[in-house]
């Protein structure tokens, strides 16, 4: 018994050394933390598996504002390749006749989140893709009249027989050729420097670049929510940012914001009150939980501004200088924000570091060409 109780034990102690030395020796890892490095294969859906078919049509339908109401806002209205897959205003683009509340977040490497949406509201790139193309101040869709734009495309018809042996196109069917799509729209650990020097190329980061590295896990604490390969904790924070302007001088995004509030099922008091956007709130209800965001990565930062839940800042430089503060003053502001005290170079190593986990190029996929509609071929009558 006592030979048994020893063999546990060591054999404990050796995978408890074992994962302290492998966590010491991986580039950029701080104590406590999962390590920064190069992502890992996509995660796959066992109802969803991946295909080159699939991505094909998941193409396709990314691109086609088919799939939304009027026909005037497909996916790629609000996550633009060309603009780092999302859009370069502060506030994205609303359906017509309204306007947005949020910024619209990059869906680069959106394929490793665990939630969506800036506050996190669905669980999978399934339900963020039907979410989207049917929110009313988004695409405003209507599922059956998208399914049946799709069954009068020909080529849509062949290529949902193919992808999932139907005759008939289902609007489930479609969020998961986008989804699918959405699972290739990733960093390449051998375009991003930080990934190149993560797996030992010891010149792929600059010098300023390595001390911003050191900081963003010490003196600056990034580490505390930017962290593992995807660096984010996918966990909600409050940092104070400061509110929008654009809510005090837009009637349409006032109108939106309060919408946002009625239909969350906010208490009476509270949508009187309210003058931003109250975050996971929305879902909780819990006063603690006003103003938290999830944590987005930092990865592809130098291709995705204007940054934050509601896109108040144009450049690093300004989200730098907002966490060396300690944030903006908010009641419910995290307590993992303080003054950083960080001097002028500090600063400039912390942006080497931040600029450094952005891919060297970007990747821009260009619109392919959309297959059109024809006539359908009317079933005999008995």
């Amino acid at each position: 018994m006592r030979i048994l109780k020893f063999f546990f034990f060591a054999l404990a102690l050796g995978i408890l050394l074992g994962t302290v030395l492998q966590a010491a020796e991986a580039p950029g890892q701080a104590k406590r933390f999962p390590p920064l490095g190069p992502l890992p294969p996509v995660p796959v859906p066992r109802d969803n598996p991946m295909s080159d078919a699939k991505v094909a049509l998941g193409k396709l339908l990314f691109f086609d504002p088919r799939l939304s109401g009027d026909v005037s806002t497909s996916c790629a209205a609000c996550h633009d390749p060309k603009l780092g897959w999302g859009t370069d205003q502060p506030i994205s683009r609303g359906y017509p006749g309204a306007e947005h509340w949020r910024n619209s977040q990059t869906v680069l490497n959106s394929a490793y989140y665990a939630k969506f949406f800036w506050a996190g509201e669905v669980t999978s790139l399934e339900s963020q893709a039907a979410a989207a193309a049917t929110g009313n101040v988004a695409g405003n869709g209507d599922p059956i009249m998208m399914e049946e734009r799709l069954r009068q495309v020909p080529e849509y018809v062949k290529r949902f027989k193919e992808v999932f042996g139907v005759d008939r196109p289902t609007i489930a069917m479609a969020w998961m050729a986008i989804a699918a799509f959405g699972r290739t729209v990733v960093s390449k650990a051998e375009n991003v420097p930080f990934d190149r020097y993560a797996k030992g190329d010891q010149s792929a980061l600059s010098p300023e670049a390595k001390r911003g590295l050191a900081l963003s896990q010490g003196k600056a604490g990034c580490i505390q929510c930017h962290n593992g390969p995807l660096l984010s904790d996918d966990s909600y924070h409050n940092l104070g940012v400061p509110p929008n302007p654009i809510f005090e001088e837009s009637p349409l995004h006032q109108i939106t914001l309060r919408y946002q509030h009625v239909i969350r099922g906010v208490p009476e008091s509270v949508y009187r009150t309210a003058d931003r956007d109250l975050g996971l709130y929305y879902t909780t209800k819990r006063n603690e939980d006003r103003g938290k965001f999830r944590t987005p990565s930092l990865r592809e930062l130098k291709y995705t501004a204007p940054y934050m839940h509601n896109g108040v800042f144009a450049t690093l430089e300004e989200v730098i200088e907002v966490y060396n503060r300690g944030g903006a003053d908010d009641a419910n502001k995290s307590p993992l924000l303080k003054p950083l005290g960080l001097s002028d170079q500090e600063k400039k190593d912390l942006l080497a570091f931040l600029l450094s986990l952005s891919s060297d190029k970007p990747l821009i996929i260009e619109p392919p060409d959309l297959p059109g509609y024809a006539p359908m071929k009317q079933e005999a009558r008995p």
